[in-house]
């Protein structure tokens, strides 16, 4: 995996921890930027811990599917990436107001690293440094929920829905490159 892969993985896999990000800045009305570095760190290390537990799951499948483990890779990367268009796609601008706990917060960090977990499992099948990938996915994670969580109370109706598109057409891009580089299917 080149540096400009890692990167764009890393920022795209922070992307659901982004919008979700915005929602809670949205519902802190005027974070400061300590609550903002702590709602980010809480993200970035559950969106780290993830991907390393899918490519533990991989691994350990490896050699039941080393045939068409591209194929593996492409279609978890597609699946999880067009869910997250579709996502991005339904959002409708209306801001829920809940009381914030840290459990919540856990809960919501984990509901949004799950597709990391998954991009983990596809990244063993194609022998990426997983320290690195997992390093750099909680490293983008942790700022890009930092960020949203200050940005959430000005623009949260609007840009949650492109973070998650765009997020999504990145996994599918690099789900197709996977295959590209794998295959003669290009």
């Amino acid at each position: 995996m080149t540096p400009i892969t890692l990167l764009f993985l890393a920022v795209s896999m922070s992307a659901d921890a982004f919008a979700a990000s915005i929602s809670k800045g949205t519902e802190l009305k005027k974070p400061t930027f300590r609550h903002a570095i702590g709602i980010g760190l809480v993200f970035g290390i559950i969106e780290a811990i993830t991907p390393v537990l899918g490519w533990a799951a991989g691994k350990a499948s490896q050699q039941y599917v080393q045939a068409w483990d591209h194929w593996v890779a492409f279609t978890l990367l597609s699946v999880i990436g067009l869910h997250m268009i579709v996502a991005g796609l339904k959002k409708d601008g209306k801001v829920e107001h809940r009381k914030q706990t840290l459990w919540l917060l856990v809960i919501t960090a984990t509901a949004t690293s799950i597709d990391a977990m998954a991009v983990g499992a596809s990244l063993a099948f194609i022998d990426a440094n997983i320290i690195a990938t997992s390093f750099a996915i909680g490293l983008a994670t942790t700022i890009m929920a930092s960020m949203g969580t200050l940005l959430g109370h000005r623009l949260g109706k609007f840009v949650g829905h492109w973070a998650e598109l765009i997020g999504g057409v990145v996994l599918v891009g690099i789900g197709l490159a996977v295959l590209e580089q794998h295959t003669a299917f290009f």
